[in-house]
């Protein structure tokens, strides 16, 4: 059951009880792990987490937030299924904004700003009171594994542990280097040391990995800053928050304000003082840095015709005067970043509490998955987030979730659990991951989704709720809570196609907006169609409305609103998903050799050789592949 050369013989039948066989192990406690370990758990695994710290369970490693565009729709998504992240992120808040309410309803996309320190209490408190989870804090330096499967973990301290599937989610901490300037350190995070041997084994058994680069800005004594040179940002007047539970969060008063201020040109020169010592510049970092957060430095390069960029100036909590300075990652030396944020408007007497600074680190590209997150070489092992190549702890979280649900399945030998790209952001995160891989941390947003306006956050729930339920994983009362949400919908649509209003009852109202006035009745749908027109000002505009419909929640309403101004666009998003679904269904055998179809290009050859597709869907997404490959491959099965 274990084996542990190091003990003597009376110790080894102690640590043998100490290490039952688990169903199922988690490596690492990060957002990914935690929502692996969760999953599993709920489903009835017996689950192990291990991590090397468990003071730094559910740790926000960068930003004190969650959510925002399209990270948001992929946290209610979460929440939708059954996972923590949502509810954790409520508990923790201390301000709330729904971000592009100026634009249509598939871009809205919520966000909370997170009290640090208690987002991580919350985590370790809802693992610990959920049943099936031993938590056990080691380093894992190898697996165990046998005829090309995964049987357990070996760790630092010695030990074997037996297990039926293997989750790994390292994220920054295997073979991690942290930057800040001329200076390198081994580590995860700072103070925090690297996870060695994972990737040697990994390599030494056929797969490929990589470097990818992340990194972090200071922090800031608050007490040290001017806010009456700072732009303020308030929270939102009413809170929605990402659960569909009831669950508590704070009141609109009681939210703490960010601050935006801004870099100038004088911050620039100061910062390039320091490029002559920048690993990313002199090229110690060899990982690829994200596109879309870069570091100060790689954007006063990429960007010299702008003489400022934006900065936000975020609390990290209720109970802390610590400081985010979000949109300052940095790893050029630490002198340099502090001398260059003293002339930020604001931070003319700031106090670093602690340097920004880069982190290096392996990944494994993820075109070497399968769809359920299980790993194509070794079976029953599992990648969930940044081990992927993705960066934020809303892309690994959902990974975390789908790998844990996953694992549950493959030890019972049940179906695995996939999102389609029309069911999920989630769907089209692992789905992008799979088909086109990734050489830069991968980040979701709105426009790779194709299907966005069916992929709304606001019916997360709607969409993906049953689907858990019916797995086990979901509530009984988030089920229940779902259905009469649906029922609440029918009903106040049924009341607002019925009821007609005169133009004496809503014309004065129209005059204001301006809009033109009614000749005739109209029923409330039909002048809902207008542009700038909300149903809440007609309701607040027409008293019999405010009757009608008092028994009907905000919620409701606005799902209302939604499908009555948008129900075409829907329609036809729906027809395309019928039509992509038509080369879903068409399954290629497992083992085809395309290397009989000569008509074939090179490129597309080799790309379905090596990701081994299961549908002509999944073939036509592969980056590379024209589609007059995928037309070669209809021929050839006969369609």
């Amino acid at each position: 059951m274990c084996s542990t050369p190091v003990f003597k013989i009376g110790q080894l039948q102690y640590l043998c009880k100490m290490f039952p066989e688990y169903d199922i192990i988690v490596v690492g406690a990060g957002h990914a792990g935690c929502e692996a370990a969760a999953a599993a758990a709920n489903l009835g695994s017996k689950v192990l987490l291990i991590t090397m710290n468990m003071q730094t369970i559910g740790q926000m490693s960068c930003n004190p937030a969650m959510g925002g565009i399209a990270k948001g729709q992929i946290v209610r998504e979460i929440d939708a299924m059954g996972g923590y992240s949502g509810i954790v992120s409520d508990e923790s808040m201390i301000q709330f904004r729904m971000l592009n309410k100026s634009k249509g309803p598939a871009m809205w996309s919520p966000r909370a700003q997170s009290d640090r320190m208690l987002f991580a209490t919350k985590w370790r408190e809802m693992l610990e009171n959920t049943p099936n989870i031993d938590f056990y804090q080691d380093m894992v330096n190898g697996l165990v594994i046998k005829d090309n499967k995964v049987e357990g973990v070996v760790t630092g301290l010695g030990h074997e542990i037996k297990a039926k599937a293997v989750v790994l989610t390292n994220g920054t901490f295997l073979n991690g280097i942290i930057h800040i300037g001329e200076k390198q350190l081994g580590g995860g995070r700072m103070a925090e040391k690297a996870a060695t041997g994972i990737t040697e084994q990994l390599v030494s058994l056929g797969f490929e990995s990589d470097r990818l680069k992340t990194g972090t800005p200071p922090r800031i004594d608050g007490r040290s800053l001017d806010y009456s040179k700072m732009e303020e940002q308030k929270g939102d007047e009413s809170i929605i928050g990402f659960s569909f539970l009831n669950t508590p969060k704070i009141l609109p008063t009681q939210q703490r304000s960010c601050w935006i201020t801004y870099t100038s040109s004088a911050v620039h020169e100061i910062l390039k003082t320091g490029f002559e010592k920048s690993p990313m510049f002199q090229g110690r970092i060899q990982g690829t840095g994200p596109r879309y957060c870069p570091s100060i430095e790689d954007k006063i390069n990429r960007f010299a015709e702008r003489d400022r960029h934006q900065l936000f100036v975020e609390p990290e909590g209720f109970n802390t005067i610590e400081i985010y300075v979000n949109g300052f990652s940095s790893s050029l030396p630490e002198d340099v970043q502090h001398r260059a944020l003293k002339l930020v408007p604001g931070f003319e007497n700031c106090k670093m509490f602690r340097p920004g600074y880069a982190i290096e680190y392996d990944y494994f590209p993820p075109t070497q998955l399968k769809f359920n997150l299980e790993t194509k070489l070794i079976g029953n092992l599992f990648f969930a987030g940044q081990i992927n190549g993705t960066t934020g702890y809303e892309e690994a979280a959902c990974q975390g979730l789908m790998a844990g649900i996953n694992a549950h399945q493959n030890s019972r030998n049940l179906e695995p659990v996939v999102l389609k790209r029309s069911e999920a952001y989630i769907g089209v995160l692992i789905d992008d991951l799979i088909n086109k891989g990734t050489d830069e941390p991968y980040r979701m947003f709105t426009s790779r989704a194709e299907f966005r306006t069916l992929l709304r956050q606001d019916n997360a729930d709607i969409r993906l709720t049953e689907k858990s339920y019916r797995l086990g994983l979901a509530s009984q009362e988030r089920m229940d809570k779902v259905k009469r949400k649906i029922q609440s919908i029918h009903e106040a649509r049924e009341v607002l196609s019925t009821i007609s209003l005169d133009p004496a009852e809503i014309n004065s109202f129209l005059e204001t907006i301006p809009s033109a006035p009614l000749i005739t009745k109209q029923k409330v749908l039909q002048i809902l169609l207008r542009p700038n027109i909300s149903l809440e000002a007609i309701i607040g505009a027409v008293p019999k409305l405010q009757a009608v419909l008092i028994n009907f929640n905000r919620e409701t309403l606005e799902q209302v609103e939604i499908l009555a101004k948008y129900d075409t666009y829907i329609d036809k998003e729906r027809e395309l998903v019928a039509k992509m679904s038509q080369l879903e269904d068409l399954m290629i055998p497992e083992n085809f050799s395309y290397d009989k179809l000569v008509s074939l290009g090179n490129e597309a050859r080799q790309k379905f050789t090596k990701i081994r597709p299961r549908t002509l869907g999944q073939a036509s997404r592969i980056s590379g592949v024209n589609p007059s490959d995928v037309q070669i491959l209809m021929v050839f099965m006969g369609r």
